[in-house]
């Protein structure tokens, strides 16, 4: 007499091994191909063409470019135009201050990277109420 069945012992079971691969998959997929929004690590206050009335936000700190790509913080002239020199020149200017606006005045002719650069340094500081000078445009008659 037989008294246990082993074939009737076993119990169905699902394999989640390969599911979790498939998942796996698809979620690095979705990571690799997602693309990631790099316009947002440094919020910029785009001039208006309009003239307006500007509220008063305090005073705001002016980093001038000029047209051989030199850097000037206030009426200071910063002695290098790499990154770091021009880091040190604004923590002097502005102290522990990152919410005062700042205003960017480039020449019209000057690298591009240089004002890439100061842009970039304001941003590693912490400035996040940058504006960018700008003449009105002149209408030909």
């Amino acid at each position: 007499m037989k008294l246990g069945n082993p074939a009737a012992a076993d119990e169905p079971e699902i394999n989640l091994i390969s599911l979790i691969d498939v998942l796996f998959c698809l979620i690095l997929f979705l990571v690799l191909t997602t693309s990631f929004n790099q316009r947002a690590a440094l919020k910029l206050q785009l001039p208006q063409a309009q003239a307006g009335v500007v509220p008063d936000e305090g005073t705001p700190l002016i980093v001038l470019v000029d047209m051989e790509g030199k850097f000037f913080v206030g009426n200071n002239e910063v002695a290098k135009t790499d990154v770091i020199s021009l880091k040190e020149a604004i923590v002097r200017a502005a102290g522990d201050d990152r919410g005062q606006p700042v205003i960017l005045r480039a020449d019209g002719r000057t690298p591009h990277q240089a004002v890439v650069t100061a842009m970039d340094a304001l941003g590693q500081l912490g400035f996040k109420k940058l504006s960018i000078a700008t003449t009105p445009e002149q209408r030909k008659p």
